[in-house]
């Protein structure tokens, strides 16, 4: 028997990552967003939500692109801190500590310190109703090059990604491998 909770937003694992802006005066800015993923592979894009109320939101629609980036566990403390602030009132760089670096492909910066980040041109803007989906085609995934495949170590063991639960509004890290995808399913063939 299942037990319904009626119409949430509510899917696991939600990633947790960090938007870069730069405003029209050209002050970078970091904004935490859950609503968001991969979208389409060819071409690449990825697609992030957020509310008109926010301050990344104006500077998106005057700049046309912004950067995803996925922090590692080690940067739970600043990545929580980028959604609870905003940046028209505070300097989340200079709070943080973290360094903003001016993007090659898009007008937008990225976070030096986070281990992966994508740059994305705005391709598609949708009113979805409380929030606003913006989809940005990805021109170009800058990975830390201190991170390379490690004999069985794979990059997301390496990185360490977040996920956010939305039901208990917490963070957590990644768990362990537990199978092969396009391979283990054979089993049962």
């Amino acid at each position: 028997m299942k037990k319904s909770l009626g119409a949430k937003t509510l899917i696991y694992p939600t990633p947790v990552l960090v938007v870069c802006t730069y405003d029209e005066e050209g002050k970078p800015n970091a904004m935490t967003a859950a609503w968001g993923g991969i979208c389409c592979s060819s071409p690449p894009c990825v697609a992030i939500s957020l509310r008109k109320a926010t301050y990344t939101y104006g500077n998106l629609m005057a700049k046309k692109g912004f950067t995803i980036n996925i922090p590692s566990e080690s940067y739970v403390r600043e990545a929580d801190y980028f959604g609870i602030v905003s940046g028209k009132k505070e300097d989340k760089f200079a709070k943080t500590g973290l360094t903003p670096v001016k993007s090659e492909f898009v007008d937008a910066p990225y976070i030096n310190e986070f281990p992966v980040n994508l740059e994305c041109k705005i391709i598609q803007v949708i009113e979805l109703g409380l929030h606003t989906q913006f989809i940005g085609e990805v021109m170009d995934v800058k990975v830390d090059d201190s991170l390379q495949e490690k004999g069985d170590q794979t990059l997301i063991e390496q990185i360490r990604p977040l996920i956010y639960a939305l039901d208990s509004r917490n963070y957590f890290g990644i768990g362990k491998q537990i199978g092969s995808a396009f391979s283990i399913g054979n089993e049962i063939g």
